[in-house]
Parts: C-alpha cells; sequence; structure tokens
C-alpha cells in the first residue's frame, strides 16, 4: 500500500503552483465556443501539478481537466482542475480556484482547494475535519428558508438552460436567496465554511466538485448526485450539497420533480 503524502506538502505544492497564475500576459484558446475557453496559465498550472505530486506519490495516476490527461486506473489518482473558473479568471474576474484531490478507488480521501484572490486555502483529510488557513470550519445551520443557494446554469449545454432556470426559481421562491460565482470549487468552499446552505449544478466533471466533496462532507454537510449517491468520477454528474440532511433532501426533491433522471449521457 502506498503512504500518502503530507497534506502540508500538498498544500505547499498548490501554493507554488497558484503563482504561476500571477500574470498579465497569459493567452487564452477556445476549447470550443467562447464559453469553453483555456488560458496558458491553466496548462502551466496543470504540468507543474502533476510534476511536483507524482514525485509526492510515485505511481500515482492522474483525471485532469486540460489536455486529456486521464489514467484512473491507479490505487491512487488525483483529480486536479488547475483553474476551476477560467472564464473568470480570463476577465480578471476574482472568482476562479486550484482544485486538487486525492481519490483511492471512488472514495475522495484528501482535497485541496486555494481561492487566490481571497487568499484561502481549504483542505480536508478524510475523517479529520475541514480547514481553511488553519482553522476548522462547519457548514452553517441555518434552515432552508433562510439559505443562501449557490448555482449555474448548463454552461456548456445550454439546451439545459430552461430546466436549470425552473429547478434555480422554484428553490429561489422557498429561499432566502441565489448566488452564482462562476467557480464549483469556490461555491463548495463556500457552503464548507458556512457562508452558504444549498448548492445546485446541473452538469460538473469529476475535476470540478473532487475536492470539494471531501471539504463539504468533512465539514458536516451532505452532497450527492441525482440519485443520492456519491457522483461517479466518470463524465458529467449532477451534483446537489447542502448544509445539512433534510435541506438537502429538500433540494433534491425540487430537482428530481423537474429532472426524472440525468437528461444527458457526455
Amino acid at each position: 500500500m502506498s503512504t500518502l503524502p503530507e497534506i502540508e506538502s500538498v498544500i505547499g505544492a498548490v501554493r507554488e503552483a497558484s503563482r504561476l497564475m500571477l500574470t498579465d500576459a497569459f493567452e487564452v484558446e477556445s476549447k470550443g465556443g467562447y464559453e469553453n475557453i483555456v488560458t496558458s496559465s491553466d496548462l502551466a498550472v496543470q504540468d507543474f501539478l502533476c510534476e511536483r505530486l507524482a514525485s509526492l506519490l510515485p505511481g500515482c495516476g492522474f483525471i485532469c481537466e486540460e489536455e486529456g490527461i486521464c489514467t484512473p486506473d491507479r490505487e491512487y489518482v488525483w483529480v486536479i482542475d488547475p483553474i476551476d473558473g477560467t472564464a473568470n479568471y480570463a476577465r480578471h474576474l476574482p472568482d476562479s480556484a486550484i482544485s486538487v484531490a486525492l481519490k483511492h478507488g471512488n472514495e475522495v480521501v484528501m482535497g485541496v482547494i486555494y481561492i487566490p484572490s481571497r487568499d484561502e486555502m481549504h483542505y480536508a483529510m478524510k475523517g479529520s475535519g475541514a480547514f481553511c488557513n488553519g482553522r476548522k470550519i462547519s457548514v452553517s445551520s441555518r434552515p432552508f428558508d433562510d439559505s443562501v443557494f449557490c448555482t449555474a446554469m448548463s454552461t456548456y449545454r445550454k439546451e439545459f438552460a430552461g430546466i436549470c432556470s425552473d429547478i434555480i426559481m422554484e428553490t429561489y421562491y422557498q429561499c432566502n436567496d441565489v448566488r452564482r460565482y462562476g467557480s464549483s470549487a469556490v461555491e463548495l468552499c463556500l457552503l464548507a465554511s458556512g457562508k452558504c446552505d444549498l448548492y445546485f449544478e446541473m452538469r460538473l466533471m469529476p475535476w470540478d466538485y473532487a475536492a470539494g466533496i471531501l471539504l463539504v462532507r468533512e465539514a458536516g454537510g451532505t452532497i450527492t448526485n441525482l440519485s443520492g449517491e456519491q457522483p461517479r468520477f466518470e463524465g458529467p454528474d449532477l451534483v446537489c450539497a447542502a448544509n445539512n440532511a433534510a435541506n438537502h433532501e429538500r433540494l433534491l426533491g425540487i430537482i428530481r420533480s423537474h429532472l426524472a433522471e440525468r437528461p444527458y449521457e457526455d
């Protein structure tokens, strides 16, 4: 069995990688339309992290957003989003994050999310709680009707915008208010920190949610896919999260009233 790296080593690697984002000289390329882009900073951060994390855990695999890097058949697999919220980063908007998770089988055992604009380093080890900048964090205790709901439209599949809108509107009428930050990693950190209380997005990839799953759970929250199970780490999946089981069940009920099953295969 492999010896896991100390989380402090992973935090150090993520913080060092974030310095590669501190440039205005990045290039932007389309991966398929204006809404799906990659910057040279994404690629630089990912290359750095793959090299550093491979040295920390020899023989590991990777699932990465950029360049089709995917070796999921190893005992331990790093799941990396080098910049979650690339559209924000490319426009010099504040909310983007580096997200790194370590997966053992279908279980996330370590998660680190760094938000450079806030200088917030969120991290968790399975069974050890969730932390931000060394301080233990936990979800809120707010009831559903006083909850702030973080969400997004289905950016890359706009044909699902109507369903998303219906879910968002029904939830909005039952909760306090709605926020949209443009980064699922940032929003899951906000939920884990008790700053928002509900979360839904229709179509996320494993690198979007892997680290956030562990942070939310270790902070006391509930997070599942449409079936009420852990997201699959295979292709896109729906993600529903809340500060407690009752609020999660209520939000999932709203989603299911509009979606009997996932409306997409890829």
